[in-house]
């Protein structure tokens, strides 16, 4: 008998914990002088789903993001924005308080957060 593993995606609560955490995010980013001049349109909804498919996407989710947005290319996608330090801790800062928000379990909360830490890492393209 197979013991089939269960994916990250639905080992902390699927859609609806990636929906809250990308909410909690968004809430922070809509009041945040540094983040929120990068969203020109006034409302933050498209960005808040694109960030939600594509988290619930790389955890082992449905692929809707790709299959509606194309392959992720996170990098590129950021080449327009002036991505420095203080974008990068004020991200950072909002992320920590939407993952606390969330309540997972310590081991996953670990595995997430440090995958928060290297893409936010990743995504800086501009030197202080």
């Amino acid at each position: 008998m197979e013991i089939q593993q269960l994916t990250f995606y639905e080992r902390v609560g699927g859609e609806p914990t990636f929906r809250a955490l990308v909410h909690r995010f968004y809430q922070g980013v809509a009041e945040d002088p540094i983040l929120r001049p990068m969203y020109p349109e006034e409302d933050l909804g498209p960005a808040e789903d694109r960030l939600a498919l594509f988290l619930m996407q790389y955890w082992g989710g449905p692929r809707t993001y790709s299959e509606t947005r194309g392959h992720p290319r996170l990098r590129m996608r950021h080449v327009p924005f002036t991505v420095d330090r203080a974008a990068h801790d004020a991200w950072l800062a909002h992320m920590r308080d939407a993952v606390d928000s969330v309540g997972l379990e310590p081991e996953l909360e670990k595995q997430l957060w440090d995958y928060l830490v290297f893409a936010a890492r990743s995504m800086v393209n501009t030197p202080d």
